[in-house]
C-alpha cells in the first residue's frame, strides 16, 4: 500500500489512512444526500424533527417466539466470517437448539423496551478491494461485518 508516496506493509501504518479515507468518503455521501433537505439547514434531524413532529400512530411490537427466532437463524446465509464478537453464522446455527431460548427472552426485552444495545451496533470495518491499483486507498470499499445477534434482532 502507497502511504504519502511511499509504500508500506505495516498494518498499523496502513490503519489510519484507510480509516481517513472511508471516513471522508462517508462524509462526503452524507452531504451529497442531505444537501438542501431544508431550506435552513442541511443536518437531517432538523429536517426529520420538523417533517415528522407529530405522528398520528403508535408502534405496538408483538413478542417474538422460538419458532420466529429458530427460522430467522435458519434464513442467514451459512458463513465463517464474524463481526467483533467473533461468532459466525455457521457456529450459530450449530448452537441454535443450545441458544434459542434465551436468545428469545433477550430479544423480547429488546423489543419490549424500545433499545436496541450499543453494543450489537458495533461491527469490524475491513476494507475489500475492487479494482485496479492494488495500492491505491480509492480501490477498496469498505465492508461492515456485523455481529450475527444483530442480524437476527434486525431481521
Amino acid at each position: 500500500m502507497n502511504i504519502k508516496d511511499k509504500p508500506s506493509r505495516n498494518p498499523l501504518v496502513i490503519t489510519n489512512p484507510f480509516n481517513n479515507y472511508f471516513s471522508s468518503v462517508a462524509g462526503n455521501l452524507f452531504h451529497k444526500n442531505f444537501t438542501g433537505a431544508t431550506k435552513t439547514s442541511n443536518d437531517p434531524l432538523t429536517y426529520i424533527r420538523r417533517n415528522f413532529s407529530q405522528l398520528p400512530f403508535s408502534l405496538y411490537l408483538k413478542k417474538t417466539t422460538t419458532h420466529e427466532i429458530d427460522k430467522i437463524i435458519h434464513s442467514l446465509k451459512c458463513k465463517d466470517s464474524h463481526g467483533y464478537d467473533e461468532i459466525s453464522t455457521r457456529i450459530l446455527k450449530i448452537s441454535t437448539p443450545y441458544v434459542l431460548s434465551p436468545l428469545t427472552y433477550i430479544f423480547n426485552k429488546i423489543l419490549s423496551m424500545g433499545v436496541f444495545p450499543d453494543r450489537l451496533k458495533f461491527s469490524e470495518v475491513r476494507p475489500l478491494y475492487k479494482m485496479g491499483d492494488k495500492t491505491e486507498l480509492s480501490n477498496y470499499r469498505p465492508i461492515s461485518l456485523l455481529t450475527s445477534f444483530s442480524k437476527i434482532i434486525k431481521k
